[in-house]
């Protein structure tokens, strides 16, 4: 336990990480975003069948923590994952 003593804000990391992924539509918007790549909240709104706005929310969440970004392309804005140890995490749940 000595040896974790001065890194407690390494561990805030850790579960803010944990924290923002936690929820279900966060989760599956973040292992589509691993598997599939880059996307826009439209096609995250069919395959969710979630309200785009709710989708929204949880976009601004996973952006915080910086597990994800956004890339404005046009009118639309395509997110994609920043980080790239989430594909080891999501990799470690799903696998």
């Amino acid at each position: 336990m000595i040896k974790y003593k001065n890194n407690f804000k390494l561990f805030e990391e850790k579960a803010k990480l944990i924290k923002a992924i936690s929820h279900p539509i966060r989760l599956c918007i973040v292992k589509n975003l691993c598997t599939e790549g880059a996307t826009n909240v439209k096609d995250m709104q069919l395959c969710l069948d979630t309200p785009q706005s709710t989708i929204s929310q949880h976009l601004s969440i996973l952006k915080n923590a910086g597990i994800i970004q956004g890339k404005r392309c046009g009118l639309e804005v395509f997110y994609s994952i920043s980080d790239n140890k989430i594909n080891k995490i999501i990799g470690e749940i799903f696998y």
